[in-house]
């Protein structure tokens, strides 16, 4: 299987939000911005501080990571691959791209999950990640 990357640009904001929206949905977040909104968004990521990359599989976009180079580490943002084109080693193959052709060896890379999505959690355990936080919040009270 050969997986291509390919630096995301200012052309590519309409799939970008798509793919941005899928993802929120299938992690399960709280977000309610639309995928116009969440657009906009990556708009304003991608021309300042993150860099997008899409993944292709016989030309075809199946998946995008969304990351910023810090001093020290990659700070792992986002990373998304289609529902039709899971549990098929994409995941795996462009993270090791990423890796391999991308980012540099001597520096950290982290990733955030929310504590709820399990194959999440499960993925990136596979590809070596290991616990290092945990967040813990109280929600806001309903209005009375």
């Amino acid at each position: 299987m050969v997986i291509l990357l390919r630096r995301a640009t200012i052309t590519d904001l309409e799939l970008l939000g798509s793919l941005n929206h899928q993802l929120i949905e299938d992690e399960g977040h709280r977000s309610a911005l639309t995928p116009s909104q969440l657009r906009e968004r990556m708009r304003s990521w991608i021309t300042v501080d993150y860099t997008a990359m899409l993944f292709e599989y016989k030309g075809e976009v199946v998946g995008y990571a969304l990351y910023r180079d810090e001093l020290g580490l990659i700070y792992l943002r986002q990373f998304f691959v289609r529902r039709d084109r899971r549990r098929k080693s994409m995941g795996r193959k462009a993270f090791e791209l990423l890796r391999q052709q991308i980012w540099p060896a001597n520096k950290r890379i982290t990733v955030e999950l929310l504590i709820s999505n399990k194959a999440a959690i499960a993925f990136w355990k596979a590809v070596g990640f290991k616990e290092y936080a945990l967040t813990l919040e109280i929600p806001p009270s309903a209005a009375s």
